[in-house]
């Protein structure tokens, strides 16, 4: 039997990148899929096939995790369609990096919202349903950034270390009903927004880390599976690093 048969696993900001990597490492473990993006794009409906292709349910729904209101919509929607949650990846996020002397009160409220509220948003909702459940595994997408911060990131910094706090605090609400709250922090992570990099630059970043090389989405869904699944069932607020060792 397969870690996770049965399960179903909600993930936020899945079409592509680390959530979709996620996605598929959870299906191929047997959970069922629910994943959510801004829209329900030609690359949306193209991950949705690919998870279904693994012969488990899958579905996206086009939601702004940023939004309260739409996500509660959306996980009522979710709970209805596949009767219950028991995992949820909150991994929605965007970056608008700049000097803090630079920053625009639209570039700071932008980061925050969607990478910090939208955690807010959909473990409040989430949650609701684990309680009645007593079972549920919460896992947020933290940062290397959020444990030490960053020069020309003081949005993305403050958003990712308001998850390490949140979900620490998370965590110890609800670990009596047999919830756990975690996060993983990666590191320099290849994907379509770091793949924009020039290859120097992303050679001199490597030379930083210890493993020589930068992370694949890969690296980070075998840790939110562990994280996700039985294997992890002793441990609960607690912040992963996935990085190589470029943050110890």
């Amino acid at each position: 039997m397969k870690m996770l048969e049965g399960k179903t696993a909600l993930i936020t900001g899945a079409s592509r990148g680390i959530g979709k990597a996620v996605s598929m490492a959870l299906a191929k473990e047997g959970a069922n899929i629910a994943f959510t993006d801004l829209r329900y794009d030609e690359v949306a409906q193209a991950t949705e096939k690919e998870i279904a292709a693994l012969g488990v349910k899958a579905k996206m729904y086009a939601s702004n995790a940023a939004d309260f209101a739409q996500t509660v919509a959306t996980v009522e929607e979710v709970q209805k369609e596949f009767g219950r949650i028991d995992i949820l990846v909150n991994n929605a996020g965007i970056t608008k990096d700049t000097l803090l002397m630079r920053m625009t009160e639209e570039q700071w409220d932008a980061v925050i919202n969607v990478n910090l509220k939208s955690v807010f948003n959909y473990t409040k909702a989430v949650s609701a349903i684990m309680l009645k459940q007593k079972s549920g595994s919460i896992i947020s997408m933290s940062s290397v950034v959020g444990v030490s911060g960053n020069a020309g990131q003081a949005n993305y910094s403050a958003s990712k270390a308001g998850i390490i706090g949140f979900t620490k605090s998370v965590a110890k609400e609800l670990g009596s009903r047999n919830i756990r709250a975690n996060a993983v922090a990666p590191g320099f992570i290849i994907t379509e927004m770091t793949g924009q990099l020039s290859e120097e630059v992303r050679n001199e970043w490597a030379q930083k880390i210890p493993l020589r090389r930068g992370g694949t989405p890969e690296d980070i869904a075998d840790v939110c599976l562990f994280l996700a699944s039985d294997l992890s069932r002793y441990i609960t607020g607690q912040v992963i690093n996935v990085c190589g060792g470029m943050n110890m």
